[in-house]
């Protein structure tokens, strides 16, 4: 597995080493001695899936406080723009997002630290999104950023009248509202 450090301190893109014939591939999507060496410990204790259609965003979503979550996030069917944005009030780079096309055929993964608001928009017909978490969903304890808040100004690829955006996804806090990470 390769570890890409990202522009945002924390956040890698992980590139697994695939092994392919004509019987298909072979791929170690998570192995934790690797994790530990290049990101340090994180202690995984969920696995989450979706499964979405061309347009759909979702996002961008945290946790709040000790109900923060980091994330290993890939797509094991479609492709997907994935983006994070930095939350953390003492970062040198909040505020600030990067996107990642995450695909079955490239089989990238990114690795989410706490502290960061998280989101994606379905490039393909349909997409299948596979996710660890390393703490619990507590809804009393969630928040949505605006997706197309003009702060972050994130450059989605998929055209605004092709969206397709939960209600909560639509009523995002803007930049200016939320509580940053301390």
């Amino acid at each position: 597995m390769k570890f890409i450090e990202q522009k945002l301190r924390g956040a890698f893109v992980i590139e697994p080493k695939v092994f392919g014939d004509s019987r298909g591939y072979f791929m170690e999507s998570y192995k934790k001695e690797l994790f530990d060496k290049y990101i340090g410990p994180v202690d995984f204790i969920q696995d989450n899936e979706s499964r979405s259609s061309y347009g759909v965003l979702r996002g961008l979503h945290f946790q709040r406080g000790e109900w923060s979550q980091a994330k290993l996030v890939r797509v094991t069917e479609g492709r997907v723009y994935d983006v994070i944005v930095d939350l953390r009030r003492s970062s040198p780079t909040f505020g600030q997002y990067i996107g990642v096309e995450l695909s079955d055929e490239n089989k990238r993964q990114l690795f989410v630290p706490r502290g960061f608001a998280h989101g994606f928009a379905v490039l393909s017909e349909t997409a299948q999104f596979c996710y660890k978490v390393d703490n619990v969903y507590a809804p009393q304890f969630e928040a949505t950023l605006l997706y197309n808040d003009p702060r972050v100004g994130v450059e989605w690829p998929v055209k605004p009248e092709d969206m397709l955006l939960s209600e909560k996804d639509m009523k995002g806090l803007r930049f200016e509202e939320i509580e940053p990470f301390e």
